[in-house]
Parts: structure tokens; C-alpha cells; sequence
């Protein structure tokens, strides 16, 4: 006997930040994909030349790489060069999204800044990153659920929005005040439209993933991987990019319809064993 997640055969997902070849955002694409959704796959229209060497040596096309993988799984895929820190960008999203698909039912807020001069003591953070980190990692969601959130309230039928956030936005670790404070702030925009639209039958939750195995860690070496999982997470390893997708999925499905306004740990334990 087996147990599967049901509500996802044919539901149409947004997912932001999803082009990267080693990242969260496409393996929440390609979960949902295998729970049988439909994909709207977002990036930023990065350069080729800024490939990591992994991702130039299997000819990786960002976001149209991982519509491929969408399509070969049987599902509809919609890959999307948007700026989520524009509005208007985002509104055009919006728009394609419904004259391609005709609805939308899950949105997931994954796309993050990249790590630069953010990771600094405040007194020496250059104002400029500390907007980008903000205007990306909660504006840029801001956007997102304020448009979409009125496309799910006009179908009439409910749906999600999952927030990528992070165990920053929890630990708020010296160093990390701009990337700390744009999750936090996150976690405030989650609860707050959670009361808001729970009347339409709409959820709204936060993920917040620990030590994560993806390229956006790729500055660390070997030893210093080995030093922080050692010291900061209790399970003794790293996570895997699909075991937030499997997250996604659960909270997106039916079996998840009673959860809203939540920020999940998906951490190894790092935040409790702190």
C-alpha cells in the first residue's frame, strides 16, 4: 500500500528562480512537476559567461534547461526571463501566465540575491547591496504575492504561496543584517497575508531552508563545509535541494489545505540545536 500526496494533478505553478543547475528553485520545479503540476519557470536573464564551470561543461541553458526537464516529465513548461524586483516586470509575468494557462494556482517566491557585499558588520555594509539584497528578497515577493494574490482571489478557488526564507531570518547572525533582515521581514509578510486571504480559501506559508547543497555556496571549501555542518547542524550533513521541493509539494497539496501563516525549519536541526 502506498501513500501519495493528492490536489496537484494539473495545478499551474510559478516557481521564481528556478534556472540554476544546482538549486532549490529547480528541483521545486521538477517536484511539482512530478506531482503532476504544470511549471511557469522564472530567472533573470543571466549571461552565459557567468556559468559556473559545471553548468558550461553540460551545455546548461538556465531556466530553458529545466523547462526541458519539465516537458520530459509530461508536463506543460513556460520558461520566463522576470525581473521579481520590478513591478511591472512582475505584471507582465502575470499576464503571460494567464493568456498561456488560463489560471494559476501555487506560487512559489524562490528567487534570492546572490551573495556580495551584504555579508558585512552594518556599520560597513554599502547601502547599494543592502537595497539589492531587500529589493530581491522580500520586494520582489512582496510583488509577487500582491499580483498573483489577486489572481487566486479572482479564480475563487484557493491556492498557495509558498516563500523561500531562510534559517537567517531566525538565527539573524552577525554578518548577515541585510540578508537576515530581508528574511525576517519575510516571515512578517507570510503571516500577515496568511490572515488576510485565508478567507479565500488561500494558504500562505514560509520555508525556511538551512545548510543547502547548491551553487550559492560554492565560495565555501571543502574544509569549511565540513567545519559548519559539523559544528552548526546536528543530523551532520548538508540538505538536499529536493528535499525543499518535497516541502513545496506537501504544502501546495490537499493534504496540506489546513496549514497557513507557518515558517518552517527544513534544517537538519540547526536552528533547534543552536
Amino acid at each position: 500500500m502506498t501513500y501519495a500526496l493528492t490536489g496537484l494533478e494539473d495545478k499551474v505553478a510559478v516557481v521564481t528562480g528556478a534556472g540554476r543547475m544546482r538549486s532549490i528553485g529547480r528541483s521545486i520545479a521538477l517536484e511539482l512537476a512530478k506531482a503532476g503540476c504544470d511549471l511557469v519557470i522564472t530567472g533573470s536573464g543571466r549571461s552565459p559567461v557567468s556559468f559556473p564551470d559545471d553548468e558550461k561543461n553540460a551545455g546548461w541553458r538556465d531556466i530553458e534547461s529545466v523547462a526541458e526537464e519539465v516537458r520530459a516529465l509530461g508536463r506543460r513548461a513556460l520558461p520566463m526571463v522576470s525581473n521579481v524586483a520590478d513591478l511591472d516586470s512582475v505584471k507582465a509575468l502575470a499576464e503571460k501566465v494567464m493568456e498561456e494557462f488560463g489560471r494559476v494556482d501555487f506560487v512559489i517566491n524562490n528567487a534570492g540575491a546572490a551573495r556580495a557585499g551584504d555579508r558585512a558588520p552594518v556599520v560597513d555594509v554599502d547601502p547599494a547591496a543592502w537595497r539589492n539584497v531587500i529589493d530581491v528578497n522580500l520586494n520582489g515577493s512582496f510583488y509577487m504575492s500582491q499580483v498573483f494574490g489577486q489572481k487566486l482571489i479572482e479564480q475563487a478557488q484557493g491556492g498557495a504561496i509558498v516563500n523561500i526564507s531562510s534559517v537567517g531570518g531566525k538565527l539573524m547572525a552577525p554578518t548577515t543584517a541585510a540578508y537576515a533582515a530581508s528574511k525576517a521581514g519575510l516571515h512578517a509578510l507570510t503571516a500577515a497575508m496568511a490572515g488576510e486571504v485565508g478567507r479565500y480559501g488561500i494558504r500562505v506559508n514560509a520555508i525556511c531552508p538551512g545548510i543547502v547543497s547548491t551553487s550559492r555556496l560554492d565560495d565555501l571549501s571543502p574544509a569549511q563545509w565540513d567545519a559548519i555542518i559539523d559544528t552548526y547542524v546536528p543530523l551532520k550533513r548538508a540538505g538536499a535541494p529536493a528535499e525543499i521541493g518535497s516541502m513545496v509539494v506537501y504544502l501546495c497539496s490537499k493534504q496540506g489545505e489546513w496549514i497557513s501563516g507557518q515558517f518552517y525549519s527544513v534544517d537538519g536541526g540547526q536552528v533547534a540545536g543552536r
